[in-house]
């Protein structure tokens, strides 16, 4: 049984004591996007460090439908934040490229600008950015490498999603928010049309290491292994071995 209370309060603990020693006074600046990840992570963050210290910042390209939702959390929790609209600097480097960009290519640009949005917002504020990816997520490397992926302190890397939709309700923040359908933002899917099975799976696999279907097993295995990578730090090269 996952004590959602218990690990809740771990967590707080586990925040106040990283800005301790990686950054004492400083403040959370949190990329903030609706869904559970960054509403969880932000809210964590305000109970660990109070609401004058953390910075939300919301990064549409160009119209973002759900942005109210991105909105309704900053306002829920009232903390400061501010809105970059990232679109011209995608269309930017998109032009300035002299040849045309693969799909995948344009899929990750907008999440790496983001995150370098992140630091310039942090390092003017004295902040340290949060990474709000999940144990489901990095699992199968659902996130974008030197973008979603990176950050300063991570509070979700061990919690699959049921966990952190737990500590979520435990929080008290708003149901619509919690249990928001997870999508990229980026190809118009969602997060679970896009892997080809559903976190409920993914999370019970994690866990418990059952699953009925033995092609989605396979799926997950082979996703998991060719993403391992993105966990792992950078190979350097040690002239003494």
């Amino acid at each position: 049984m996952f004590e959602a209370e218990k690990v809740k309060n771990a967590c707080v603990a586990w925040i106040r004591d990283f800005f301790e020693k990686n950054g004492k006074g400083c403040n959370a600046v949190i990329g903030i996007s609706g869904g559970k990840d960054s509403s969880v992570t932000a809210a964590l963050c305000v109970e660990a460090l109070g609401k004058d210290r953390v910075i939300g910042v919301l990064m549409p390209c160009g119209e973002q439908p759900d942005i109210d939702k991105s909105l309704l959390l900053v306002n829920t929790l009232g903390i400061r934040y501010y809105v970059i609209n990232i679109k011209e600097a995608v269309e930017g480097i998109v032009k300035s490229i002299p040849f045309e960009l693969s799909t995948q290519s344009r899929t990750n640009l907008p999440p790496r600008i983001r995150m370098s949005t992140l630091y310039a917002v942090s390092q003017s504020h004295n902040g340290r950015v949060s990474n709000n990816c999940n144990l489901s997520e990095d699992w199968v490397g659902y996130s974008t490498r030197y973008g979603d992926s990176v950050g300063d302190f991570s509070p979700l890397s061990k919690l699959t999603v049921q966990e952190v939709k737990a500590i979520g309700r435990v929080l008290g923040l708003p149901s619509e928010l919690v249990d928001k359908v997870p999508t990229d933002g980026l190809c118009g899917k969602t997060d679970e049309e896009n892997l080809g099975f559903t976190y409920e799976e993914l999370d019970r696999y994690i866990r418990e290491g059952i699953i009925e279907d033995e092609e989605k097993k396979a799926k997950i295995d082979r996703l998991h292994k060719i993403n391992l990578f993105k966990l792992e730090l950078m190979p350097v090269f040690d002239p003494q071995l």
